[in-house]
């Protein structure tokens, strides 16, 4: 049975340009969390800038990756930021930041600072320079251990190590973080953006590093 005849459409990836595969890679790939993420300017001004193509990669030690496309054939602010200066934080977004997070994503000239332009709320890091959004629920802060340019050098992976996690108290107990007091926004394709929704509790039936949900815990 064809696909056509079983309902589904087929595409090759020869028959793809880049902003075909975009389209296609953001709507099939949900939800993205998103991490918006903090760097210093070259002159030290605080630059904010939101990416969906983010997750972790690593639990020892502690790392994040996240996929930064150049823009018009030039890199971005945080990407010639994390490179210059090896460090960044990322910073969980939740419903009550959302309009904060988007109106960040515009096009700004190069060097200027969103954080001063929205009036966004920052705190000092620790270990690293970047600060925190300070109404965050979650702040990370990520030294570059790598950087990974991918397939026609459009895109490259950013690898940072977790060198410290902020906390709000009211998201962690000092045990766990409790995903719906979060309640965290994530990318759909298009001009979309979804909530948590629905939580399900399904026992992990494989044992996960320190066996919490596991079916066969206590």
């Amino acid at each position: 049975m064809s696909d056509k005849d079983a309902g589904f459409t087929y595409i090759a990836k020869e028959n793809l340009d880049t902003e075909s595969s975009y389209r296609l890679l953001v709507g099939c790939v949900v939800p993205r969390p998103i991490a918006w993420i903090t760097t210093l300017n070259e002159d030290g001004s605080v630059n904010a800038a939101p990416f969906s193509s983010y997750n972790y990669v690593c639990t020892s030690p502690p790392m994040l990756a996240i996929n930064i496309a150049t823009r018009e054939g030039n890199e971005k602010d945080t990407a010639v930021n994390i490179t210059a200066r090896g460090e960044f934080v990322v910073n969980v977004v939740n419903a009550a930041l959302m309009d904060e997070m988007h109106r960040s994503a515009a096009n700004y000239p190069a060097g200027v600072s969103e954080t001063a332009a929205l009036g966004i709320r920052l705190l000092p890091s620790v270990l690293v320079q970047p600060p925190r959004v300070a109404d965050s629920p979650i702040q990370m802060e990520c030294r570059l251990d790598q950087k990974v340019v991918l397939g026609r050098g459009i895109n490259t992976l950013y690898i940072g190590e977790v060198v410290g996690f902020h906390l709000s108290n009211e998201v962690y107990d000092g045990h766990r973080v409790d995903s719906r007091r979060i309640d965290p926004i994530s990318r759909l394709g298009g001009p979309f953006y979804g909530t948590l929704g629905e939580v399900i509790h399904k026992p992990m039936l494989q044992r996960p590093p320190g066996g919490e949900g596991w079916i066969g815990a206590d």
